[in-house]
């Protein structure tokens, strides 16, 4: 999701992480060439054990290395670790290493390949943990997980979403599976309307939404009817397709079978490609083509967009008077913006934000140590509810449904009442690749460089071309 600053929480920025040196991808290359690939004999994951209980934790000074991107919860994340998780390791500095999102998954397995990182929690995607996993990039905590973490406090599918691997089927976790992360930031899309436009009651339907987009447009000149994700980078345009595939009725793959041409293409999928670029895409702001999270909050906030779709994590700043023209106080500001759960149609399915947190196979022995302590320490239910005080989106069921939470901002209950609405994209090695095919096609749709029959036939051809590409077989995925 990401590329230059953030308009959401007021944006802090973080720190460049340091990109690849030559000698880094030269010891990359190499050690594919001598077929290092991670894995054992039989082609299974290798990924290497986390201890069951945590080690000694060392006395002397240590700096706890995140990698993330740049946007406001990684500054949120930094400044609240140091300020609470000081007050039980006072040695320990936790530092937020930061990246463009559009570098932020090379920036972690440039790394990864090289055998060799700077950080030593990666904070990943749940599309990339296959990827880590195959190549033995990060450990396997479930024993760690099994003495120290209450799994039961958690939905057993963000659970799963956040470090199982290989996934489940969506919403069931699969208890036999192993573990690889554990949750660090929830998210998912919230719909943002102007009620002083279109009412305080919002659109219940998705082709209501369109409607009432319609005719807010035609009503006020200069505003457009709609705001959304449409850029060719990150997973934009994918997660804007993949959303509105979902409500109308249509799948991305067949995960048992590993088949994506005929059911990505499939009648549902095509009328909900027809929806996005024909019904949709004419309410969007000229020049809208490549915008994304800043650029949907910036229309929002100066008052030039009916109704839009952000992720819940990146809309604090919407309410930030400073940032607004919409009222010089939070509270004149919330008289003209809602915020509510997507509109439904066929379905009710509503996309999975949020990432993990996973240790590095690579970080020092003491570094390890003081990633599970931390882990475990951030994961209890009273720390839990300060994160979502702080502007945090927690996973544990008592901290979604804390008042700590759910009083934190008016978005909050929209992801209380999205997460058992939620759906993930593909949980496979591949994933990089199969996001970048349907990013460029669904872009080149919105932008009139493809029909969106050819968009999507193009995309379920091509992604179909990489899995059958793979030696791997079987159900991972959603």
């Amino acid at each position: 999701m990401r590329h230059p600053k953030r308009k959401g929480r007021p944006f802090l920025p973080g720190r460049k992480v340091r990109l690849a040196t030559a000698a880094m991808l030269l010891a990359a290359t190499t050690l594919a060439a001598c077929g290092d690939d991670g894995k054992d004999d039989g082609g299974k994951a290798s990924a290497p054990k986390a201890p069951a209980t945590i080690p000694e934790l060392t006395k002397d000074p240590l700096t706890l290395s995140f990698i993330w991107f740049e946007w406001p919860p990684a500054q949120a994340l930094e400044d609240f670790a140091n300020a609470e998780y000081k007050k039980e390791r006072p040695n320990v500095t936790v530092k937020v290493n930061t990246v463009p999102n559009a570098n932020w998954h090379d920036a972690m397995f440039t790394q990864f390949a090289a055998r060799k990182t700077d950080f030593d929690i990666a904070i990943l995607d749940s599309q990339h943990i296959g990827e880590a996993v195959t190549n033995g990039n990060i450990l396997d905590i479930t024993d760690f997980v099994k003495g120290n973490i209450d799994v039961n406090a958690y939905n057993p599918y963000l659970l799963a979403a956040y470090g199982q691997f290989p996934q489940a089927e969506t919403g069931k976790r699969d208890e036999n599976a192993s573990l690889y992360g554990l949750p660090l930031l929830g998210d998912t899309w919230t719909m943002i309307y102007r009620k002083d436009l279109i009412g305080d009651k919002p659109p219940q339907t998705w082709d209501e939404m369109i409607s009432v987009a319609d005719k807010c447009q035609k009503d006020n000149p200069g505003v457009s009817g709609l705001a959304f994700h449409q850029a060719n980078g990150s997973d934009a345009a994918a997660v804007t397709y993949n959303t509105v595939n979902g409500v109308y009725g249509g799948n991305l793959w067949d995960s048992k079978t590993r088949k994506i041409d005929g059911v990505l293409n499939d009648a549902a999928g095509q009328e909900a490609m027809d929806v996005l670029v024909n019904k949709m895409k004419p309410l969007t702001a000229t020049g809208s083509g490549n915008w994304f999270i800043d650029e949907v909050n910036a229309a929002v906030a100066q008052g030039k967009a009916c109704i839009a779709f952000n992720w819940i994590a990146a809309s604090g700043g919407l309410l930030d008077p400073k940032q607004s023209t919409l009222g010089t106080t939070r509270e004149q500001i919330l008289g003209k913006l809602g915020f509510a759960t997507l509109p439904s149609q066929k379905t009710n399915l509503v996309p999975l934000g949020g990432m993990g947190m996973h240790v590095s196979a690579y970080s020092a022995a003491a570094n390890q140590a003081e990633a599970l302590n931390f882990m475990k320490w951030f994961e209890q239910a009273d720390i839990q509810k300060k994160w979502a005080a702080a502007g945090g989106v927690p996973s544990r069921t008592d901290a979604i449904e804390s008042p700590e939470f759910l009083n934190a901002g008016p978005f909050n209950k929209v992801y209380a009442d999205s997460v058992s609405r939620m759906r993930d994209m593909w949980n496979v090695p591949e994933y990089a690749r199969l996001v970048d095919i349907e990013n460029t096609n669904v872009n080149a749709a919105l932008n009139g460089a493809k029909s969106p029959k050819e968009a999507l036939d193009d995309i379920a051809k091509e992604q179909q071309g990489v899995l059958d590409s793979s030696s791997r077989k079987g159900g991972d995925g959603l």
